[in-house]
């Protein structure tokens, strides 16, 4: 970790996050067949992104010398999150979203910390089935729903 990379990174995130935000006012706000528009996710990710700069940068500002240890990089890990990332953009289609999102979040899980697979399947189940219903059933907007073959 080093202080000052990670206050610059904090900075340029909260204007992009900001850029999002802004820029999702520009986009249409209805979409046909779902009454939650193609503005809201942008929005969404934007508020994260800043959200998560604020506290980095506020974070930068409680380091002290015992903080900056050098940590070993973990190519592995992520190699394994970014091969499980494309793969999820590939089959979220065909697949759809809630089984490429349970099996995506299983990989990320257990690829972060070894172990506690129940905790895992449950965690996992439950944001998938939970998101799905909230934003289709609730929302009424439009996710990949179930493979043909599993129908």
């Amino acid at each position: 970790m080093n202080k000052t990379f990670d206050r610059y990174a904090g900075f340029i995130f909260l204007m992009i996050g900001a850029a999002f935000m802004l820029e999702s006012f520009r986009i249409s706000k209805n979409a046909y067949g779902s009454n939650v528009g193609p503005n809201v996710f942008p929005f969404l990710l934007g508020l994260i992104l800043v959200l998560l700069s604020i506290k980095l940068l506020l974070e930068t500002l409680k380091y002290n010398a015992g903080h900056l240890q050098k940590k070993k990089v973990q190519y592995k890990k992520f190699l394994i999150i970014l091969a499980a990332a494309i793969l999820y953009a590939i089959l979220l289609e065909p697949v759809g979203y809630v089984i490429t999102t349970f099996l995506f979040l299983i990989i990320g899980f257990q690829t972060m910390e070894k172990g506690k697979l129940l905790k895992t399947i449950f965690i996992a189940g439950a944001f998938s089935f939970g998101v799905y219903y909230v934003y289709v059933k609730i929302l009424q907007g439009t996710l990949p729903g179930w493979p043909i073959w599993f129908s």
